[in-house]
Formats: C-alpha cells, sequence, structure tokens
C-alpha cells in the first residue's frame, strides 16, 4: 500500500509540474508585426500588395498583424495614391534610420521592426514569420473600447511590465479597398489592397502600465481593425502587439 501510495503523489507530482510550466509557456506571446510600404505609383507594388493579402488569408487565425502604409512621394510621378500620407513617408525614413539603411525604396517590407526587406520576396516573409511567432516574450498588451463614437475613440490600454523607452503605436486599417488606376507606371490596372492604414499615432504612455489615449479620425467605419504595440524608440523593435474590431 505504501509503495502505491507513493507512485500517485510521484505522478500527482509529475503532472503539478507539467501544468505549471504549461501555464508559464501559454503566458508568453509571439506574434508578427508586418509593416508594407507601397504605392499606387510604384510598377513594382503589386505583387507585395497581392503577396500580403495571401499571408492574410493563410495565417488569419495566428497573431500576424499586418499593416500596409501608402507613401507619398510616388504621388509626385503621374499618380496621386488617394490613401497615401506623409505620415506613413516619415515613419519609413525612421525606419532607415534605425537599420542604419542609407535609403527608402517600395516595396519594403518591416517585421517587427527589426529585419527588412524587398516587400515582394515571399520566401524570406515567410520564413520571417515563422522565426517570429517561433519565440515568445514576456511583454503583454491588452487594449479595450473606453469611449467609441463615429468620430472619436479613446482606448484603454494595459500591459504587463512597465515601459522602458516604448511608445505605443496605434493604427487604425481598413480592410480592403479596389482602385482603377488611370495614370503613372501602373495605368490602366485595377490594384486590390488589404489592411491599409488609414490612420497611425504614437503616444509617450512613459512608465504607465495603464492608461487611455485619445483617437481622433474622421470617418471611422465598423469594419476597421484598429492594431496596436509597443515600439523602442531607439531601436525600432516591437515588443508586443495585438488587435481590436470596430
Amino acid at each position: 500500500m505504501f509503495k502505491k501510495n507513493t507512485w500517485i503523489l510521484y505522478v500527482c507530482l509529475i503532472l503539478s509540474v507539467g501544468f505549471s510550466f504549461a501555464s508559464r509557456v501559454s503566458s508568453l506571446d509571439s506574434f508578427a508585426v508586418v509593416e508594407l510600404f507601397t504605392s499606387e505609383g510604384c510598377s513594382s507594388c503589386p505583387p507585395a500588395d497581392e503577396l500580403i493579402a495571401k499571408i492574410q488569408k493563410e495565417y488569419k487565425n495566428r497573431p500576424v498583424y499586418i499593416l500596409a502604409y501608402h507613401v507619398d512621394y510616388w504621388d509626385r510621378l503621374g499618380w496621386k495614391d488617394r490613401f497615401s500620407d506623409v505620415k506613413f513617408s516619415r515613419r519609413q525614413h525612421q525606419y532607415a534610420h534605425w537599420l542604419n539603411l542609407s535609403s527608402v525604396y517600395t516595396p519594403q517590407i518591416v517585421v517587427n521592426g527589426k529585419q527588412e526587406f524587398v516587400g515582394s520576396d515571399e520566401k524570406i516573409l515567410r520564413n520571417s514569420l515563422e522565426n517570429a511567432l517561433s519565440k515568445t516574450s514576456s511583454s503583454h498588451l491588452q487594449i479595450s473600447f473606453k469611449k467609441h463614437t463615429a468620430d472619436n475613440i479613446i482606448l484603454s490600454y494595459n500591459t504587463n511590465e512597465q515601459t522602458k523607452g516604448e511608445n505605443l503605436v496605434i493604427a487604425l486599417v481598413k480592410p480592403y479597398a479596389k482602385n482603377k488606376i488611370n495614370s503613372g507606371e501602373n495605368q490602366g490596372r485595377t490594384l486590390n489592397h488589404v489592411q491599409i492604414v488609414t490612420y497611425l499615432e504614437s503616444y509617450n504612455i512613459g512608465d504607465k502600465m495603464v492608461g487611455d489615449v485619445n483617437l481622433e479620425s474622421p470617418n471611422i467605419k465598423t469594419d476597421y481593425d484598429i492594431i496596436a504595440y509597443l515600439q523602442n524608440t531607439l531601436t525600432g523593435r516591437i515588443t508586443s502587439a495585438t488587435k481590436i474590431s470596430l
């Protein structure tokens, strides 16, 4: 009887340790933030737009957050991209600084703020995604609605760790659009876009683990997503990410 009871206790101990380990592992997050810099005026960009659309479908049940920024420096070369914004061009130049690049280009993809490559390179993108999703981070970010009206959103955020030199970046994302191009390098083509960033703001939250941020953006649609992430202001590296749907 003693041996049997000892064996039961031994098994229970192993199970307890195993469940404890599994709990710790499940509390760690893996994620991939994919930022594409693109333009309707760039003839090399449609393959990159098509690639992220394919990736979005394949990874729809995994923590892959896709952001397509339409830069504005192509607008003077024959076609004005209606989704372009100087903010997105400035963001790309910031990445050039963070990643020690001599210039910017389209299409360009940056993953988790630390790896960049040509946006239409499917092999590198897939390898980068699997590498990012195989790693875990102890940093965790959550967002929720505190107020939501037609032209104003207040978000509440909370993190499990004090931020150290990180900003909270918030992007409002339009899921899909199609546009006929009448001039420029893509003249005569109808281009399909996914995950189009229509609003981008970076908030200095200091060391506040809990707080609110205010988004003031016109034409907020109910089918949009909000993608949020924490990004180091010195290196550009993204430490956690999440999203919420409107």
